[in-house]
């Protein structure tokens, strides 16, 4: 093989990310939304794609967003997916150097100026990577433009063959430090394009970057599959009372308090993923239902976990969940008795909290209450709040419509699902994933650096609506997310694409922080070759 592939490779790839780490496209905001049609635009202006079909999406009616679309022809209908998200998180926390936020160049020398006299572990270690020259800065450079760019180099590679074997179709889409509302548009739209465009989609790579902190060995992978990630959560009502008089009620916020100490890092919830340890559930958010401050008890509390799962179900999840909840209840009454009961003697306190799921509350609801629920669900969708305090609004609206009375919990999800994705053993799946492990394998004789397979990308990723998933356990996350139809809007068939999927994407260090650096010699060097080689053993 020609050694120009190398160079031609890594030139594209260091020039891509640059000049799509220079757009500026958090997310949220006119930047997000401009950099669609501007990356349309300078593909059909870059000449080695002259041949390419290049179009955008929209996410939705007025929505503003696009995802980004390419079409590279060779021969055959087989077909990979290039794809990876453009938005990123904001560019506050850089203060006075925002101005260089996403002018990696720049920025990378005034950091390593601002860094010399730094004392804490990961300024120091930030300093001793740019002085070295082995890393480059800049916001959305590692997470994740130069997966992009390194995606976009092995197109022009293709773009420059003569008749290559297959077709290379590239897709950016925005919003997955949100609510991946790309990814999704995508997924649904890919069955549309392989039937209008005649091509058969045997594979999706996806290229995500993957953050390590020690010598790169855990960033230079190929994850195979993803975590999956849900957010259970837990509508406590208690019975208020005057905080003069504790012992005649049941307080909410303490019910909740004692939920989230139960939860917080619980074995029950942490499930291992191949051969790493499993990530522990962990409390996201919790507070009680009072806008103001008085003196009577919490009459409702509200608690969100982060849990992480690698083959379990939504299903699963929330039984565990359940009964945990359920648990912690109960332990919190027997305490509380067993503290009064030697000065006090016995109180007439509850003797269980009841766990009811949301789908159990709608069940209880009339006609008339339940369209009062729609309007009001419609009315909280149409702001501007977070999905999880939209569900915590719309739940507490489900409670006082069905006329129970506490203490109760009400257990659901609270955002968007992110289901876990594994190889399947289909002959396209298990394709992928030999082909994955041949090019880890030969890494190093080929390209000079050692690459190995991982069962899992380590974060949540827009894997979750490409890759091979269990659809069907979507059902119990729809009827238990009260936000689920006027929010979420997942449509009720065909929201994931199945496609099998895997990760291949840039390290670094400290995404999302002002010291967000990527690795250059791998993301401009190694990845876009790792990424040839895999495409052409798909496709020839």
């Amino acid at each position: 093989m020609s050694q120009r592939f190398p160079v031609t490779l890594s030139s594209h790839a260091r020039r891509w990310a640059v000049e799509l780490t220079e757009q500026k496209s958090v997310t949220g905001t006119d930047g997000e939304a401009a950099f669609g049609p501007w990356l349309a635009g300078e593909l059909r202006r870059e000449t080695v794609f002259r041949n390419a079909e290049v179009w955008t999406i929209e996410i939705g009616p007025r929505d503003g967003r696009h995802c980004v679309a390419m079409l590279l022809r060779g021969t055959g209908r087989s077909t990979v997916l290039l794809t990876g998200h453009y938005d990123t998180v904001g560019t506050s926390d850089y203060r006075h150097l925002e101005h260089l936020a996403t002018r990696p160049e720049a920025l990378t020398r005034a950091l390593r100026d601002c860094l010399v006299a730094a004392e804490a572990p990961a300024a120091r270690l930030a300093h001793h990577d740019l002085a070295g020259g082995d890393f480059l800065a800049g916001r959305g450079l590692l997470d994740m433009k130069a997966g992009l760019a390194a995606g976009l180099s092995v197109c022009a590679d293709f773009a420059g063959e003569a008749k290559p074997s297959g077709n290379l179709l590239f897709i950016a889409v925005p919003d997955e430090e949100n609510n991946s509302a790309g990814a999704r548009k995508a997924a649904r739209m890919l069955p549309e394009i392989c039937e209008e465009r005649d091509l058969d989609l045997i594979a999706a790579i996806n290229l995500d970057a993957i953050a390590d902190d020690g010598d790169g060995s855990k960033g230079r992978v190929i994850a195979l599959g993803t975590v999956g990630k849900l957010l259970p959560t837990a509508f406590v009502v208690g019975v208020p009372t005057h905080s003069g008089f504790p012992l005649n009620g049941l307080n909410a916020a303490a019910i909740a308090a004692a939920i989230a100490a139960r939860l917080e890092w619980a074995p029950e919830l942490t499930e291992e993923g191949g051969s790493a340890p499993g990530t522990p559930p962990s409390l996201l958010g919790i507070r009680d239902g009072k806008t103001g401050y008085d003196v009577t008890t919490p009459r409702v509390a509200y608690a969100s976990f982060n849990v992480l799962s690698y083959r379990r179900t939504p299903t699963e999840v929330l039984d565990r969940f359940d009964k945990l909840c359920a648990e912690a209840a109960s332990r919190l009454l027997q305490e509380l008795q067993s503290r009064v009961s030697a000065t006090t003697g016995q109180v007439d306190t509850a003797r269980s909290v009841p766990v009811h799921r949301y789908e159990t509350l709608i069940e209880r609801l009339g006609q008339p209450e339940r369209a009062q629920l729609e309007a009001v669900a419609a009315s909280i969708a149409a702001g501007d709040l977070a999905l999880p305090e939209k569900c915590r609004l719309i739940t507490e609206q489900a409670w006082e419509l069905s006329r129970l009375t506490g203490p109760a919990i009400v257990t659901g999800f609270g955002s968007i699902p992110y289901l876990p994705t594994n190889l399947s053993e289909l002959p396209a799946a298990a394709r992928l994933r030999a082909a994955a492990v041949t090019v880890a394998a030969e890494a190093m004789a080929r390209h000079g650096s050692a690459v190995g397979c991982a069962d899992y990308f380590a974060g949540i990723s827009d894997m979750s609506f490409l890759g091979e998933a269990e659809e069907a356990s979507l059902d119990i996350v729809a009827r238990n997310t009260p936000a689920w139809k006027d929010s979420v809007r997942w449509p009720p068939r065909r929201a994931l694409a199945n496609i099998p999927t895997i990760n291949i994407g840039p390290w670094g260090r400290d995404y999302h922080t002002p010291l967000e650096r990527l690795h250059v010699g791998y993301a401009f060097e190694v990845l876009p070759q790792l990424l040839r080689d895999i495409c052409r053993k798909l496709l020839g």
